[in-house]
């Protein structure tokens, strides 16, 4: 495998190159992750869209502004951004797309979404949090939950950090180290709350999510469920 540098890179194609380095920011990643995933979905012959939502704030203040950037490229992947008014708005809305087979009319089998939103926004989106999370997934949906933790205080008004929070609301919690681990278990997440049913959490702090890294973004990608007998009546909402 060739793994130096395309001859020709540009913003678009380090979100579209496959099996050779791409710069990335933990930004940009997060975003990637959404891309990636509906071309997963299209190459597994999966009728899916996707939807993100959520409400900015250090250290993902410049989130939104990206999603912006390469609406295009969403578009083209059926993703589709809409922020929120407020952060609990944001996850009450994601939490409607995996109820997609209780009412007729859905043009997509699944719809997987990311929220995202800092510290203090997830203390006040606990209670939909914790509702969404129990009520569940769809087996073609997911969700996953994007924190982001300044634990210095550097933009907020005082330290915070979300594991406690989404341990509260049983949701599990993934935390990534590097820019490289964002996009790897960032995928990972969407898998796994589409097998188990649950919202699952991804913690960026300043030091990941801010950050710039020379990264690997294989084309192939699986991943291994649990060989494990399920009730009857499966994991998922739709089940």
């Amino acid at each position: 495998m060739d793994i130096g540098f395309a001859a020709t890179t540009t913003l678009d194609t380090r979100y579209t190159e496959h099996d050779r380095p791409v710069l990335l920011t933990g930004t940009q990643a997060l975003v990637r992750v959404l891309l990636e995933q509906g071309r997963l979905d299209r190459e597994a012959g999966l009728n899916t869209g996707g939807l993100v939502s959520g409400y900015r704030g250090s250290p993902l203040g410049g989130l939104d502004q990206e999603l912006w950037r390469r609406e295009a490229l969403l578009t083209g992947a059926g993703v589709r951004f809409q922020p929120g008014l407020n952060e609990d708005l944001a996850a009450t809305m994601l939490w409607g797309t995996q109820q997609i087979g209780t009412f007729p009319g859905a043009r997509v089998d699944g719809v997987f979404g990311m929220w995202y939103g800092k510290g203090p926004g997830v203390d006040r989106s606990a209670d939909a949090l914790r509702c969404a999370n129990m009520i569940g997934t769809s087996a073609l949906g997911g969700v996953l939950a994007v924190s982001g933790d300044d634990h210095a205080a550097h933009s907020s008004v005082f330290p915070h950090q979300t594991d406690g929070i989404f341990e509260s609301v049983q949701i599990p919690v993934l935390q990534p180290a590097d820019v490289g681990e964002i996009l790897d278990y960032g995928l990972a997440g969407l898998a796994m709350s589409r097998y188990a049913g649950v919202w699952v959490a991804l913690k960026t702090i300043a030091e990941t999510a801010e950050q710039s890294a020379v990264v690997m973004v294989p084309r192939a990608r699986a991943f291994v469920t649990p060989d494990s007998a399920l009730p009857a009546h499966g994991l998922n909402l739709d089940a």
